[in-house]
């Protein structure tokens, strides 16, 4: 399940406004995104090892914090 985290804290684990795909890629790398932040200017996707070297400055500026990182731990085989 994703999370969508606002600046409060609080977790929203319904919709949102869409999940990241393989089309999305890390503003840092190119990598595929699995983390989302909105900032006042815009939106930053970042993989999931951008996003954590990020996280901390972002975190003081974000308004709201998409992981969907816990897929890589997604086991998909039968």
């Amino acid at each position: 399940m994703t999370q969508f985290t606002d600046t409060t804290g609080a977790v929203d684990e319904l919709d949102t406004p869409h999940e990241l795909t393989a089309l999305d890629r890390c503003d840092a790398c190119g990598a595929q995104a699995y983390i989302r932040v909105v900032v006042a200017s815009g939106e930053l996707l970042f993989c999931a090892h951008h996003g954590r070297k990020h996280e901390e400055k972002l975190s003081q500026i974000a308004h709201s914090w998409h992981d969907e990182s816990s897929r890589l731990l997604t086991d998909t085989r039968d």
